[in-house]
């Protein structure tokens, strides 16, 4: 689905992405793992369109989408959905005005579709009956929620988590690990993860990347990950893991 050709990007005299190759298959949960200024944020709004490249390529089904105009990387951006670290709700607006928002700016749907559309949406993320709560009397797990029904409201082909399981507490965290699982295969399509946390990383995904120093160190499935002898990823490993019986991947 989506396949990243020696990216570089730097600010001023910071080179953040040295020349990133990834390829991301179809019909999977890709996680990139890394450590707090690694360039995962970065790598991310490269992905969505959002930053430019200084060299390299990223191809989407095929179309290089690095320097496309702005007209159309909104058709490119229509393929995505992407949940951000705190939700990103717009705080004047109640839960349903959220999910419904996309749908008027880029559907011809009537109240009643929309509605039903909402409400459909707020079931798959275990929501329902929560159309008129406004975002600060819901709880953080809540908010990601309800952030993803507005993601996936679109059915997009490819959907990007950016640090979904941030500030959260063990019990909301593997829940919403359980619905990044559940929603990929209702969609069938193609899942990124932009995470530091490594137990959530090898509950859930089918490869796994690590983005050090502005490249990509080292991938694979999660078993590879765990018997990887790079030194960068032993040192990202928790030793706890090493010797803990680890929960149940998601298959």
């Amino acid at each position: 689905m989506i396949e990243i050709q020696d990216l570089k990007k730097s600010f001023g005299s910071q080179m953040v992405l040295k020349g990133v190759n990834l390829v991301i298959p179809d019909g999977q949960i890709t996680v990139i793992i890394g450590a707090s200024g690694s360039g995962k944020s970065v790598l991310l709004k490269h992905l969505i369109g959002l930053s430019q490249p200084d060299s390299g390529k990223i191809l989407v089904s095929g179309t290089d989408i690095a320097h496309l105009d702005s007209y159309h990387i909104k058709n490119v951006r229509m393929r995505f959905g992407m949940l951000f670290q705190d939700g990103a709700l717009f705080d004047s607006m109640n839960v349903y005005e959220n999910i419904a928002f996309p749908l008027r700016e880029h559907r011809r749907m009537n109240e009643e579709e929309i509605r039903l559309l909402v409400a459909e949406k707020l079931k798959q993320v275990n929501l329902p009956g929560t159309e008129k709560k406004m975002p600060n009397e819901l709880s953080g797990g809540m908010r990601k929620r309800v952030g993803l029904a507005r993601a996936i409201v679109l059915n997009p082909e490819i959907i990007l988590y950016d640090e979904p399981t941030t500030g959260l507490d063990p019990v909301s965290s593997q829940s919403i690990d359980d619905l990044i699982v559940s929603t990929q295969k209702h969609l069938n399509g193609t899942t990124v993860v932009i995470s530091h946390d490594i137990r959530a990383t090898l509950r859930i995904a089918n490869k796994v990347a690590m983005l050090h120093d502005g490249k990509i160190v080292a991938e694979g499935t999660p078993d590879d990950f765990l018997t990887n002898p790079n030194p960068i990823v032993r040192s990202f490993l928790d030793p706890a893991i090493l010797h803990a019986k680890l929960p149940s991947r998601k298959s």
